[in-house]
């Protein structure tokens, strides 16, 4: 009998085993078979595996089962909450079960995501005044703080998202005492890793994944063991997260946020000199106007959009309120560390405002070649930032080369039927590979519909255009349909027309949470949800509620975009063509995420729809198309009707004598 790991997870898998037998709905998937043995090569001899498994392959407990088995401690970190949730809350309980093996797992989520008991009893004390809703959001917390075992916010139903007083007693890194916090053998934080430290599989998100690597060398900041192996589920996501991570940043929230813990602390300490601590007041308010002024100055260097790069010539400009905002924060570090006997909040403020003219300095250079520098504005805040142009060789180092093996996965790692994209974003080198179908049937379930006569999207007519395509489209199909925009703009002009001529149920992205949106999406018959890039992935809607999928452009992104800018410089100084290497496969794989949302259970039936005619009119088109599901192409709204009406593949194709997938075009 095989007694290597290989063996016993493909015995977990056979006809006749533990799964079989328990998992009702369980058959024999080869693809999963295949992956799941390549998962246990990696576990026992080290390395780093890519895998794309199409929809339907099983790929979660491909890796899980395998990573249970293995005996070692493993960390798996997924692009999505709902994932870590299934993971946590549904895939481990069975498998513990079904596979009659003793493990233990810990659910790690971002440290804002907990309260911190130190800054909640300090604020809970303060004399601040307050508003009636934040005083009675601080009694139903106190309450609860007596109630819970993890200190995680979501176990409070009544807090709204957005609740403000939430960032005044959460346990943020920069705020974190470690050691020295007299709730530090009661934190939630230091509990929450305390269970890693004994877990055999530790479940976190990419953004802590990042995040925690980016502050790895604070004393305090990391939460995540480590781990001898990890499991990178949704790797596609990887990059753009770690570019946020890796960066750096000052913003108007970061110097307000910093201001009104100083003013908090010397407020609360009995032992404080009054006539020291009123000069320290005062320099802390000259900090604050000095932090609006300089921000002030950065919102009219002529942004254009949310997000617009900026060179040192441009900074420039901002040059005194800059130098004023520096002086005033090293002013401000000065008189904290002058006080007598000062606190271990006081010297950890202390260093926050080092930090931050540190940071500060690094970003009025705007120096750096490896960095793009860029003003984001998002609602008041505004953000000056720099990202790390090409993050692979930080994703190598930092999150791979520290496990022994590591297992990237997810339905979209290939483009032209290559690695070869995945591995230059994010700096793997020697690596086994695992390509999967999908298992589901796409000649079958779907159809693609590419319309004949749109005009082009850079058309003013683009977008009416869309309206009436939908309109038309949605009438066939009976509302039932998600429709992707690759831009707001697009989105709204579109809703603007469609909530004229629609007389489906029409939900609309931004009118309520993401959740909420699904869940009335799940229970309103024939409704139409239009979404943009936040819906394009991690969405799981099964089922006849979905039966058309509609996307108004091939979702390049935007050269406009700093990042993007950037990245296409770099390949074209490096004498590549920024187009086909780099803006291509990245929207392809956009593409096939958004796709990705129509066929999610091997009963599902319905319409990919794209509306963009370059797919079929420009020479790239051909890219996309071969990466498409292998689905019938049609073009009239007839054959859309014809498909929907008959029950199998058969009876369509002879109804409307198709050819076979892209060979039709």
């Amino acid at each position: 009998e095989d007694g290597t790991l290989a063996g016993r997870v493909l015995r977990a898998f056979a006809d006749d085993g533990p799964l079989s037998e328990t998992l009702p709905s369980f058959e024999p998937r080869p693809g999963q078979r295949q992956m799941a043995a390549a998962v246990a090569d990696i576990f026992e001899d080290g390395g780093i595996l890519l895998a794309e498994a199409g929809t339907g392959t099983g790929k979660t407990l491909a890796y899980l089962i395998p990573a249970i088995l293995s005996g070692h401690r493993v960390l798996v970190s997924t692009g999505t909450k709902n994932l870590q949730d299934q993971i946590y809350y549904k895939d481990l309980p069975y498998l513990r079960s079904a596979l009659d093996v003793s493990f233990t797992a810990t659910y790690m989520k971002g440290r804002a995501n907990y309260l911190c008991l130190h800054r909640f009893a300090d604020v809970r004390d303060s004399e601040e005044p307050r508003l009636q809703a934040e005083r009675s959001y601080l009694e139903v917390i106190e309450q609860w703080v007596g109630q819970t075992e993890t200190g995680d916010r979501a176990e409070i139903e009544d807090l709204p998202d957005d609740v403000p007083i939430w960032n005044e007693i959460s346990a943020t890194a920069e705020n974190c005492l470690g050691t020295e916090c007299p709730s530090y053998d009661d934190c939630f934080i230091t509990r929450m890793r305390q269970r890693a430290i004994e877990s055999d599989i530790v479940i976190v998100n990419h953004h802590l994944l990042c995040a925690d690597a980016a502050v790895r060398q604070s004393a305090y900041g990391e939460v995540i063991p480590n781990c001898s192996h990890v499991v990178i589920d949704e790797a596609h996501q990887l990059e753009d997260i770690a570019t946020h991570y890796f960066g750096m940043v000052a913003s108007s929230y970061r110097l307000a946020e910093l201001a009104r813990d100083a003013h908090r602390l010397l407020a609360s300490d009995p032992n404080a000199d009054p006539l020291a601590t009123s000069d320290v007041h005062r320099i802390v308010d000259d900090t604050q106007d000095r932090a609006r002024m300089f921000f002030g100055s950065l919102t009219r260097l002529g942004v254009t959009g949310e997000r617009t790069r900026v060179t040192t010539a441009v900074l420039a400009q901002t040059e005194e309120p800059a130098g004023q905002l520096v002086a005033a924060l090293s002013a401000f570090e000065r008189a904290l560390i002058q006080i007598d006997n000062p606190s271990e909040e006081v010297q950890t403020l202390a260093q926050r405002a080092a930090e931050l003219q540190d940071q500060l300095k690094f970003l009025l250079r705007a120096s750096d070649p490896n960095y793009v520098y860029f003003l984001d504005l998002r609602g008041k805040g505004v953000f000056l930032r720099a990202s790390p142009i090409d993050v692979s060789a930080i994703v190598r180092d930092v999150l791979l080369a520290r496990n022994n093996g590591s297992i990237l996965t997810s339905a979209t790692l290939t483009v032209d039927g290559s690695f070869d994209y995945i591995r230059g974003r994010l700096g793997v080198d020697q690596a086994l590979e695992v390509r999967l179908p999908s298992e589901f049937n796409f000649r079958h379930q779907s159809v693609l519909y590419l319309p004949r006569r749109m005009p082009e999207p850079r058309s003013e007519s683009f977008t009416s255009a869309v309206a009436d395509e939908l309109t038309n489209l949605l009438a066939v199909t009976e509302g039932r349909a998600f429709v992707l925009f690759t831009s707001y703009a697009n989105l709204r002009a579109v809703r603007d027309q469609l909530e004229t001529t629609l007389t489906y149920p029409l939900l609309v992205q931004g009118s309520a949470p993401r959740t909420t949106l699904l869940r009335e999406f799940r229970t309103t018959p024939s409704a139409v949800l239009l979404a943009t890039s936040s819906f394009w992935q991690g969405v799981d809607v099964a089922g006849a509620a979905l039966t058309c999928v509609v996307i108004d452009k091939l979702p390049f992104a935007s050269p406009a975009d700093p990042i993007t800018a950037a990245r296409m410089e770099a390949v074209e100084a490096r004498g590549g063509n920024p187009f086909s290497e780099y803006q291509v496969p990245l929207a392809i794989l956009t593409l096939l995420q958004g796709l990705g949302r129509l066929i999610r259970h091997r009963r599902d039936r319905g319409v990919l729809a794209l509306l963009d005619p370059r797919i079929r009119t420009k020479g790239y088109g051909r890219r996309f198309l071969a990466s498409l599901p292998p689905a019938p192409i049609i073009h009239d709204l007839s054959d859309v009707a014809t498909f929907l009406a008959c029950p199998n593949e058969q009876q369509f194709r002879s109804a409307i004598d198709v050819g076979s997938g892209v060979d039709s075009e």
